[in-house]
């Protein structure tokens, strides 16, 4: 299988970080965003989107970092990060699709203007897109510290949606995003980065920015 991919990515993140926890070895294919790699008539015709990441498996071609993860957990049903019993999977869906529509962009809004922005050269960070998105993720991780008071894991066992949420905290230090006052959170991301999956999936972002 092949993973087009870009490190920078917190969906690229999530992909390489859960088919490690899988085991299931990905051939790395790195695209060139800056570069335009995305917008080449190969790539468009894989994602029309011209977004990464991109999953072919043969002749299967699959977009959506959480559909790709969930494709992957499916090659490995007994490791159960996307379990078959219907409550449990609606569980894990449940936090796929918050962690999509509502941590997630506020979470990455707050990562590009405070550190990204920098980093590509991309000018200086808007305080108007800081100070709103500051409230969303405010309200946001307090409904993840409820969501998480008494589990190790978001949906009581290790799943897809763990490695999901996980991913929208990559740059939180760089965007001075505090836990101090959440402590399930805070344990629940260390428990995660703590996961060799995590920490080898993580290595190029460390390589890429140093963080």
């Amino acid at each position: 299988m092949k993973l087009y991919n870009a490190n920078f990515s917190p969906n690229a993140l999530r992909v390489r970080a859960v088919a490690l926890e899988l085991g299931i070895d990905l051939e790395i294919i790195e695209v060139d965003i800056r570069g335009g790699d995305n917008r080449s008539v190969e790539f468009l015709s894989m994602n029309p989107n011209a977004k990464v990441p991109v999953l072919a498996d043969g002749d299967f071609v699959i977009w959506e970092s959480r559909a790709i993860n969930s494709y992957l957990a499916s090659k490995k049903p007994e490791r159960g990060l996307y379990p078959d019993d219907p409550k449990a999977r609606a569980t894990v869906d449940q936090w796929l699709y918050w962690q999509t529509i509502h941590l997630g962009p506020a979470m990455q809004k707050l990562s590009f203007e405070w550190f990204l922005k920098a980093k590509f050269g991309m000018g200086e960070a808007d305080q108007s897109v800081i100070d709103a998105e500051l409230k969303n993720v405010d309200q946001f991780l307090a409904v993840l510290e409820i969501g998480l008071a008494g589990k190790d894991w978001i949906a009581g066992d290790l799943s897809v949606a763990d490695f999901a949420l996980a991913s929208t905290f990559m740059y939180r230090v760089q965007s001075d995003i505090s836990l101090d006052d959440l402590p399930n959170v805070a344990a629940w991301i260390e428990r995660l980065e703590a996961r060799a999956s995590w920490k080898d999936a993580f290595a190029p972002v460390r390589a890429l920015f140093g963080v």
